[in-house]
């Protein structure tokens, strides 16, 4: 179960793997908003870095870059908002 603990310094966030690793990730103080303008660009700066790791990496859900996708419920170079 992912656990939170105080994250790096200028990091807002971070979560401990299944194998006990603790990956720090998202901006202190930066708030997400899915669904946005400012989400959909953020997604799409966030693709071009995932295209730029190998295949391992660009599909490993703990990476730094992979979590923030998460939070930003971005799906391919869009961000989606919840539907409620």
């Amino acid at each position: 179960m992912p656990t939170s603990r105080k994250p790096a310094q200028g990091k807002a966030k971070v979560k401990t793997t299944k194998e006990g690793k603790k990956v720090s990730y998202g901006e202190a103080g930066a708030k997400v908003a899915p669904g946005t303008s400012r989400g959909d660009a953020y997604c799409a700066r966030s693709m071009g870095i995932k295209r730029e790791l190998p295949v391992d990496k660009a599909n490993d859900p703990d990476t730094p870059n992979n979590l923030s996708r998460k939070a930003w419920r971005c799906v391919g170079e869009k961000s989606k908002r919840s539907k409620k």
